[in-house]
């Protein structure tokens, strides 16, 4: 959540980052409301400093016996004008916090103008693969190979859900496990296994709420399927004020995630790209303000890190201001190659929020001991989407007969098999 205060001070800077993500008329009726919010304010006071001294008035010239009522008068209308100011200013300041809950994240000067067609690439690390083949889409291998099985999971829940099986379900284990192990002994991390189910305050501190209700699933006492594990790992710390020594925090963990998809009609119909159920081990850090924009990078780094460690071919993008997200202030996509397509597609999202969400959970932390807590920033990425770098895998391993090869960092969390799947005829 954005500071109404610094708002009022530069409201000009506000206007051009929202104008930049395609919509500021939100700022103009926060404006407006405040400043008649500040109005009715300043008019009850005066009121209540008039009440004051008539009442004043009232008993001084009782105390002398003489007449008060056209001055009792005067403070019931007084009063009436004051009941009917006292509605107009609570009004004003739901309808004030409604538009602060419901505007974004302010954007990093760093952030290319446009959509998605204007993201901004950064570097590429690693060729396409090239096949004496036609390569095939990671649906029809995993399928005819027997890793994954997406008819009986339309039939079982749906479109959009998958059976993994054999040796696709031990390689979505083996990612899960080889992901977090390397995140935790080598980068740092600290493990949590979150809850998958949270409530309306948890996604509200994330941003996911107000705005993106209909990207959840809620279940029937009101709270909701995580989207994504940064929701309750971020909110582990709400309401607390940190101790500075102790930034910069950072956590792993591996989750399922839920997403209804409600904006994506019609998108990656086929395969596991975009799923109602999914798996990802997300990456959540809590530091210090001055230390977020190069944190944003070590985060990227951790990111890459685990592409580099498959050979699978990969490029980074910063997003383009419409296309950032609600609470990021920066984002950058790490985008995998796909065979398939001849082209790149995200498979790991990382933000810095600046204090967005700290302010919107209440997480601060003391410079030094006994000093006024400020916000943290907080960030977060995937670290990665395990799905799609399931599909990266079988597209970009994929042998003439329709298996696929494992990755040699994978190999001993398969039990040594260097190829899986069942050989085409």
């Amino acid at each position: 959540m954005l500071d109404l205060k610094a708002i009022r001070q530069d409201p000009d800077a506000y206007r051009r980052d929202l104008e930049r993500r395609g919509d500021a008329a939100p700022l103009e009726r926060l404006l407006e409301l405040d400043a008649a919010r500040r109005r009715a304010i300043a008019r009850l006071e005066a009121l209540r400093a008039q009440r004051n001294r008539v009442s004043q008035e009232i008993s001084r010239l009782k105390a002398l016996g003489q007449d008060t009522q056209a001055l009792i008068a005067s403070t019931r209308a007084d009063g009436e004008e004051m009941k009917r100011l006292d509605e107009e200013v609570r009004r004003a300041e739901e309808g004030v916090e409604a538009l602060l809950r419901a505007l974004p994240n302010r954007l990093h000067p760093l952030v290319p103008d446009g959509g998605e067609l204007d993201a901004q690439e950064c570097r590429r690390r690693g060729e396409p693969a090239s096949f004496p083949f036609p390569p095939r889409p990671h649906w029809d291998i995993g399928v005819q190979a027997g890793l994954v099985d997406l008819e009986r999971a339309g039939k079982v829940s749906g479109a959009r859900f998958a059976f993994f099986r054999g040796q696709g379900a031990q390689l979505v284990r083996a990612l899960i496990q080889w992901m977090v192990d390397v995140h935790v002994a080598q980068h740092g991390y600290e493990e949590l296994l979150p809850p998958y189910l949270v409530n309306a305050d948890s996604a509200f501190g994330t941003g996911q709420l107000p705005k993106f209700a209909q990207d959840m699933f809620m279940t029937t006492d009101g709270r909701y399927l995580i989207p994504t594990a940064e929701i309750p790992v971020t909110n582990f710390h709400r309401d607390e004020i940190l101790d500075g020594e102790r930034l910069p925090i950072k956590y792993v963990a591996y989750s399922a995630c839920f997403r209804s998809e409600a904006g994506a009609s019609g998108r990656d119909t086929r395969g596991v790209i975009r799923q109602h159920q999914f798996d990802k081990v997300e990456l959540v850090r809590f530091t210090r303000p001055e230390e977020s924009e190069q944190a944003l990078e070590e985060l990227v780094g951790d990111a890459e890190d685990m592409l580099a460690r498959l050979g699978l071919p990969y490029r980074v993008v910063r997003l383009a201001s419409r296309d950032t997200s609600f609470a990021s202030c920066m984002t950058y996509d790490l985008e995998v190659h796909l065979p398939s397509s001849d082209g790149y597609r995200e498979i790991s999202s990382c933000s810095n929020f600046g204090d967005f969400q700290a302010r919107r959970a209440g997480i601060r932390y003391r410079p030094q001991p006994g000093a006024h807590a400020e916000f943290v920033h907080t960030l977060n990425g995937s670290g990665l989407a395990v799905g799609r770098t399931w599909a990266a895998i079988v597209e970009n391993f994929q042998t003439e007969r329709g298996q696929v090869r494992v990755p040699e960092v994978l190999r001993p969390y398969m039990g040594g098999a260097e190829v899986i799947g069942t050989p085409s005829s």
